[in-house]
């Protein structure tokens, strides 16, 4: 069971209920976060691959999340620029990440995140930065 955090009690986007995101620990004192997502088979390209689209996601939706527990919920964080390497395919079933922030200034949060898969293998590594934005006027919109 994951140490409480600024998510509890919130209700999950629509496109992390997609991805199939379960916060599974966290260190929010830390920015750091590990989360379960679902690769599911209609995520595939033609080779039977997760597709890099959804992986990225996936990463994206890791990584912000590891800002906002780190804030305490103060901060929402939309994503300037997302990069990510693609290190080994990704089969469907369970992929899991971490997020950690790198870095977080007044206005900008640099981010980090992985993929993996059951056996630890690394699927893919991002890196971002994101505006910070006060949560109360970003969700409130």
């Amino acid at each position: 069971m994951p140490v409480p955090t600024a998510l509890d009690g919130l209700p999950l986007p629509p496109c992390a209920e997609l991805l199939g995101f379960e916060l599974i620990d966290a260190r929010p004192a830390d920015g750091w976060l590990r989360a379960r997502f679902e690769g599911r088979p209609t995520f595939c390209n033609p080779a039977g691959f997760i597709q890099g689209g959804f992986l990225a996601a996936m990463l994206d939706d890791v990584m912000g999340p590891a800002m906002f527990v780190f804030s305490e919920g103060r901060m929402f964080t939309p994503t300037i620029d997302l990069h990510v390497s693609f290190l080994a395919p990704a089969r469907p079933g369970p992929v899991y990440a971490e997020g950690q922030v790198v870095q977080a200034g007044k206005s900008i949060a640099f981010l980090e995140g992985r993929l993996m898969d059951l056996s630890g293998a690394l699927l893919a590594r991002g890196h971002a930065s994101a505006r910070l934005v006060p949560a109360g006027r970003a969700l409130a919109a």
